[in-house]
């Protein structure tokens, strides 16, 4: 069932860390990753990667349904800095701002937690504008990564 196109969703935000993650949540999340990432994007890529269990986790719902999800990474685990990734708006909620409000909470988080380090992205090409909106610089040259062009980019505070 689609979720109505407007400015600005009310979902609920949870971070969860992988030891507080609930089966049917960690299901729900995985799914709703290979969903996007594999099926949606053509691209077999190994999501389950290891670095979940060291990560928060950040989950945005209504009505008990995941429309949004990211995860943040301390510094040292995927990057020097902190990191934040796997970020995800299922498609019926996209055109909403989930996005935004998804990718500043993951900044707040971080900036809290690592308060010293910058935070770092593997950002698909496509998506550069938008990260830059919030605060992300591009950083070297477009490289490709499972068959699809990224940036990667820094956002310092």
């Amino acid at each position: 069932m689609p979720v109505e196109p407007q400015s600005t969703l009310d979902l609920g935000w949870q971070f969860y860390t992988f030891d507080e993650l609930p089966n049917r949540l960690l299901l729900e999340i995985l799914t709703l990753r290979q969903d996007v990432f594999v099926v949606e994007q053509d691209c077999a890529y190994p999501d389950i990667d290891g670095l979940d269990p060291q990560s928060a986790h950040l989950c945005g719902s209504v009505d008990g349904r995941i429309l949004a999800y990211l995860r943040c990474l301390p510094p040292g685990l995927s990057w020097p800095a902190s990191a934040i990734g796997r970020i995800v708006v299922h498609p019926d909620a996209r055109g909403t701002s989930t996005g935004r409000e998804l990718v500043r909470r993951g900044i707040e988080y971080n900036l809290q937690h690592w308060p010293d380090a910058a935070i770092e992205i593997g950002a698909q090409s496509y998506l550069l504008k938008f990260y830059g909106e919030l605060g992300f610089e591009a950083v070297g040259e477009e490289y490709v990564e499972d068959g699809i062009p990224h940036f990667h980019m820094v956002y310092r505070g």
